[in-house]
């Protein structure tokens, strides 16, 4: 297995991404392509531990930064990592990895790697990290979108729920402002009675922001606006929270001493909310694997990804998204033709 690495994207590239992808070369049985800068590449390398039997480099002359048009990976930045790496997936690679511009990423990819026969639109696919992991969708490559897409993510996210964490059935829920079936903006009620309507997704109806702790569902979906709003409040929530509970327990010597009976537990709950367990968020709806890491990600989130990346194409999702969305297709087209 090829998996294609961009070493230049994300606010500490190459560096992390370097020490993520040597990290990677003793946990994931795969071989791993980084591309980018080969003289920054080999630098940064002489100082991981890697095994570098498993790493090839491809030189890239350019890189795109997080200020770029997304426009650019097709256009003035063909030569950049993320772009060659798009093609070198494209060609014959099986899965592709990076923390870069997301826009840029989103675009390349639905160009280069194109999206599967019959999908609209694909959806960054994002693990919340809670009790029980649920996937948002979509958590920021769509501002503007149908009712179709929602129902189409909800397809999707319930085969990548049932195929990565074995759930048989998972529930779909719509993120609104209120859980009765008339709330939210047009959008919203056309997408509530399609989901409603499509026997192919367990839809549960819609689900307020604040019952998302809570678990409501395997897949919540909503356009992508709202879905990065959603998640970076989410994170920085939970940065705020242990941030007061830091504060809390080194007051004084007596909380000290008190923070030593729950520190386990403290360190448990904090787990829940580590998002580097699953390192990236794959873009649903393409013909081949697309991870986007985190872009402040260090080199255990891109090890994560590449993790993800690994285990994603193992999982036979694409293959049953293709099937499902081509039974979509068929059905959409019937009932227009009554």
């Amino acid at each position: 297995m090829n998996i294609i690495i961009d070493a230049m994207g994300g606010d500490h590239a190459p560096s992390e991404i370097v020490k993520g992808a040597a990290l990677a070369t003793k946990k994931v049985d795969a071989n791993l392509v980084l591309v980018g800068n080969k003289e920054l590449i080999e630098k940064h390398l002489k100082d991981t531990e890697a095994d570098t039997k498993k790493i090839d480099i491809v030189h890239a002359e350019s890189h795109i930064t997080m200020e770029d048009d997304p426009m650019c990976v097709v256009r003035s930045k063909k030569d950049s990592s993320m772009s060659t790496g798009l093609h070198l997936l494209k060609d014959g690679a099986d899965a592709f990895v990076s923390a870069g511009n997301t826009g840029a990423l989103h675009v390349g990819a639905s160009l280069i790697v194109r999206a599967i026969k019959g999908v609209q639109r694909a959806g960054i696919a994002t693990i919340i990290p809670f009790e029980h992991p649920m996937l948002l969708l979509d958590s920021g490559a769509n501002v503007n979108v149908t009712a179709d897409y929602l129902v189409q993510w909800g397809i999707m996210g319930s085969v990548y729920m049932k195929n990565v964490f074995g759930i048989e059935i998972p529930t779909v829920g719509l993120l609104n402002n209120g859980t009765e079936e008339h709330k939210g903006t047009q959008l919203q009620i056309d997408a509530y009675q399609k989901l409603v309507a499509n026997k192919d997704i367990n839809f549960v109806g819609n689900v307020e922001g604040k019952q998302l702790p809570f678990c409501p569902c395997d897949v919540i979906v909503t356009d992508g606006f709202t879905g990065n709003v959603t998640l970076k409040l989410t994170e920085g929530m939970a940065k705020y929270f242990f941030g007061l509970l830091k504060n809390m327990y080194t007051k004084n010597a007596i909380t000290k001493l008190s923070f030593l009976a729950v520190k386990d537990q403290l360190k448990e709950i904090k787990g829940q909310f580590d998002t580097s367990e699953y390192g990236g968020a794959p873009l649903l709806g393409l013909q081949k694997p697309v991870i986007k890491a985190h872009g402040s990600s260090d080199a255990g989130d891109i090890l994560g990804a590449v993790k993800q990346a690994y285990s994603f194409v193992n999982t036979g999702v694409i293959a049953e998204v293709t099937e499902k969305m081509s039974e979509y297709t068929v059905k959409k087209n019937d009932n227009k033709a009554e």
